[in-house]
């Protein structure tokens, strides 16, 4: 996403471009494919403007969403974590979340495969969608890895250890 794109969206809905608007966008940008708290995205604009609160973060968090250029996401850890939503129609509708039930890495999957099912829906039924949201959730490849190693280890016949008690005179 360009900055002169986001200062353009402001300008049009009458908002100024603050410093702290373009650098927790920024932050959200340089981060594409992480879902960020608010509180790391905080981090990460405080290193930058170390005189930023977390009200004012969450504050422009509210503002980015309400103007539909951040997403919330909750991948099912009890955060509400943020994404880049659309800008100029780009953006992250067409991709879905992948999230591993062992180590809880989220691994986003950039196809859309619902295309076809949205325009069916509409010709169906005349209902538009506009947006959707998919997790799917199994294993990520190291940890499927590390899932089949430990079956074909308890595949694997017991070693044999063979122990000899004396007896008591």
């Amino acid at each position: 996403m360009l900055q002169e794109d986001f200062e353009q969206i402001l300008k049009e809905r009458g908002l100024k471009k603050t410093k702290q608007r373009i650098l927790v966008l920024k932050a959200l940008a340089s981060c594409e494919d992480k879902h960020l708290t608010a509180e790391e995205i905080y981090e990460l604009v405080r290193a930058e403007f170390p005189d930023i609160g977390l009200a004012t973060v969450y504050r422009t968090i509210q503002l980015l969403s309400e103007l539909n250029l951040v997403e919330s996401v909750q991948l099912g850890d009890g955060y509400v974590r943020y994404e880049i939503g659309k800008i100029n129609g780009k953006g992250a509708h067409h991709h879905h979340h992948l999230i591993c039930l062992e180590c809880r890495n989220v691994i986003s999957f950039r196809d859309d495969l619902l295309d076809e099912l949205e325009t069916r829906i509409m010709e169906a039924v005349s209902f538009q969608v506009i947006n959707h949201e998919v997790k799917l959730y199994g294993y990520c490849k190291t940890c499927l890895n590390q899932r089949q190693e430990s079956q074909e280890e308890k595949g694997k016949p017991a070693k044999h250890l063979e122990v000899q008690f004396e007896k008591n005179k």
